[in-house]
Parts: structure tokens; C-alpha cells; sequence
């Protein structure tokens, strides 16, 4: 009987263990509007650790940071730009990251994550919508939210103008989770 109780509890603890995921696999893209044209990039650097059951979301967990300097916008010389003090300020917040304080269910295989963003020395609270999607290796988490950029002070000065870069942008990611 103590074998079939320690047993459980390996098997519990091993299920709550948070699994680091595939970045070859997986991606964070954002697309904002430059003179109302729409531009797609992306974050190239960037850890996550997901645990997650979709049968169970709420014992889960997910957190990501995300290395500002491998923003990709297009070009050398947005991605430099971007690295500047009145967009990312990367010498003084070199990373973004998000953590879930909760994930809910919210029926046919879409469920929310609820949770905290820090960027650029400002931290928030941020709800995330997304699926999930098992493959046989895994599983793929999915989704996209907006955020306004200068709610969170990225394009500041002469770039706060809304006429050359639209304030709305738009995150998506596609996580694989292995097993």
C-alpha cells in the first residue's frame, strides 16, 4: 500500500511539473501598423515553461520571458530603433515576461489565461485568450491579444504620435509544449 501512495504522489508531482517549450517549434509575432500598413515581427529570443491539462487548466501554469533584443521588425534599422530608450529601453529592461495567476476552461478547446505582465519597469494584469490542441508529441497553445503600446510607455517622445505608428498592436504566439 505505501508503494501504490508513493507512486501516486511520483506521478502527481511529475504531472505538475512545468515542461519547458520547443522554441524551434514555437513562436511570438506581433503586427502593428506603420502609416496604416500593416508590419509583421517577431520576438526571436525567448524561454517559456508550461504546465498545463486541459482537462484540469486551473492546477496550471504558464510564464514566458522574452529577450527584447531579439525583436525582429523588419529591418535593421527598426530592430535597432527598438532597442532605444523611447521604445524597448533594453540597456535598463533588457526582458518582458508574463505569469498566469489563474487558467480557466472556456469550452470547445478555448480557455483563458489570466496573469501579470512586466514591461519596460511596468508591471499589469493582462488576460489571454487561447486553444489548445494536442498533437501526437504534444500539445500547441495558441492565441493573440492586443495591447496598447503606449499603455505601456514603448514609443515614447516623438514616437507617441498614433499618426505614424498606430498605439494598438497585436501579439500571437504558437507555443509547443513536448511531452
Amino acid at each position: 500500500m505505501r508503494n501504490l501512495i508513493l507512486a501516486s504522489l511520483l506521478a502527481a508531482a511529475s504531472a505538475a511539473h512545468a515542461t519547458p517549450v520547443d522554441a524551434a517549434k514555437s513562436s511570438v509575432k506581433f503586427v502593428y501598423s506603420q502609416m496604416n500598413v500593416p508590419v509583421e515581427g517577431q520576438f526571436k529570443k525567448f524561454t517559456a515553461d508550461v504546465t498545463f491539462d486541459p482537462a484540469k487548466p486551473e492546477t496550471g501554469k504558464v510564464s514566458i520571458a522574452i529577450d527584447l533584443s531579439g525583436a525582429d521588425a523588419g529591418s535593421g534599422d527598426a530592430n535597432q530603433a527598438l532597442q532605444l530608450k523611447d521604445w524597448f529601453d533594453t540597456a535598463h529592461y533588457p526582458k518582458t515576461s508574463y505569469a498566469t495567476t489563474q487558467l480557466k476552461a472556456l469550452g470547445g478547446g478555448r480557455f483563458q489565461a489570466v496573469g501579470q505582465l512586466s514591461l519596460k519597469g511596468r508591471n499589469g494584469a493582462l488576460t489571454v485568450p487561447f486553444t489548445a490542441r494536442a498533437d501526437g508529441n504534444g500539445q500547441w497553445l495558441e492565441g493573440s491579444f492586443p495591447l496598447s503600446r503606449l499603455a505601456w510607455k514603448v514609443g515614447e517622445g516623438d514616437w507617441a504620435d498614433t499618426g505614424t505608428v498606430a498605439d494598438a498592436v497585436q501579439v500571437k504566439f504558437k507555443l509547443f509544449v513536448p511531452k
